[in-house]
């Protein structure tokens, strides 16, 4: 392991902007990189569909030894700002120059993944095969990972390598999420001559909202209105109104009685004023919750005991790929590699974190069990 040559390799990364749809530029250097380190390379067609700037990629090492196929994977692409960043070292800790974010997220995993492969071949390490999956836009929607054709994935479980805080933690559940659009429409009327001949979308939307409740509902369920539009002018009864919102929950029963009660409560209030009301769901992320006796916990437990540290899971909030391969059925656990404050120009990580989570990714492999065909003759 050459911690030098992890921090540079970062660095070399983070300058290639790959901004959400922009991500051809980056792809290509790391399509070269794990070429270079005789990895196959496998690219699927997937921008076709996606209008995103770069395909999913699947790199694959055979290894030498009869284990099960594992696969790690991390996302291209990063939100803004993300162009020209400049990485600073202050403290054994690595942060942009304050400009734009630093790109750790998720950048700092691919590195991580790449000195793994580094130091398995500078010192001759045995390994079981593993295959890595890059996927580009996970900033706007996890779009890459959800156009990936699952079958090009040997692996049957794996682990992400996106999730803030100390190297050893894991997030074993992760939430549904559901985004709505509610279109309410009124009658327009002077509000001052004659407001008794309209019907105000907005006294729809009060009456509608009244009792339906928003912020946190329960200790993994939130929900939320981000956005209201609507009106012809101050004069006007309101005759059209726009809202967009989200609901989240650990608990897709929980997600969907919120929006069905939602629902409701529109239909009540427009047969009360009048009007009428369109509502749209798109269904953004689908939760998952991985057994403590599921592979790649287990697996996660014992490497990280080897690499000095306890095994801390976590339940999260927020979305990631591992959203879109466990609900495909392949058991993915998102694995913290040390990364704070993303989004924000405040963006950093310390070294010791990668550090940490090249040794973690190392003693992952080193506990994969034997291969299921190995044990058994094959005819």
């Amino acid at each position: 392991m050459n911690r030098q040559r992890l921090v540079a390799t970062f660095t070399e990364l983070v300058e290639v902007a790959s901004v959400s749809g922009k991500e051809g530029d980056f792809v290509q250097l790391l399509k070269n990189k794990l070429t270079t380190l005789g990895l196959t390379v496998y690219e699927d067609d997937s921008m076709k569909t996606t209008g995103l700037g770069a395909n999913n990629i699947i790199a694959r090492y055979t290894g030498n030894l009869e284990k099960e196929p594992v696969f790690f994977s991390c996302h291209v692409d990063t939100v803004e700002p993300g162009e020209g960043i400049e990485v600073i070292e202050k403290n054994d800790i690595l942060y942009s120059k304050g400009e734009t974010i630093l790109g750790a997220d998720n950048k700092a995993g691919i590195a991580i993944l790449l000195e793994m492969v580094e130091t398995i071949i500078e010192n001759n390490i045995e390994t079981g095969p593993f295959e890595f999956v890059f996927s580009p836009g996970e900033e706007i929607g996890l779009i890459g990972a959800a156009a990936l054709d699952m079958s090009l994935i040997n692996s049957t479980f794996g682990y992400v390598l996106d999730n803030s805080g100390p190297a050893g933690h894991g997030i074993i559940a992760s939430p549904f999420l559901y985004m709505f659009d509610i279109d309410v429409t009124g009658k327009a009327a002077h509000a001052g001559l004659e407001p008794e001949k309209g019907i105000s979308a907005f006294t729809i939307l009060q009456s509608a909202l009244d009792g339906i409740p928003f912020g946190r509902l329960d200790e993994h369920t939130t929900s939320n209105i981000g956005k209201i539009s609507g009106g012809a002018g101050i004069n006007v009864v309101m005759e059209q109104l726009k809202l967009q919102g989200e609901v989240r929950s650990i608990s897709d029963e929980k997600a969907r009685d919120f929006l069905a009660d939602l629902k409701q409560a529109f239909i009540k209030a427009t047969s009360r004023y009048g009007g009428d009301f369109t509502l749209s769901i798109d269904q953004k992320a689908t939760g998952f919750h991985l057994a403590n006796d599921s592979t790649p916990v287990q697996i996660a437990k014992v490497a990280t005991t080897t690499i000095g540290r306890s095994f801390v899971s976590e339940i999260s909030g927020g979305g990631s790929d591992a959203n879109i391969f466990n609900a495909s059925g392949k058991h993915t656990l998102n694995l913290s590699i040390g990364y704070e404050e993303i989004h924000t120009v405040n963006e950093y990580i310390p070294i010791d974190e990668m550090v940490k989570s090249v040794e973690l990714a190392l003693a992952i492999l080193d506990h994969m069990p034997d291969s299921y065909l190995s044990s058994r003759s094959v005819k």
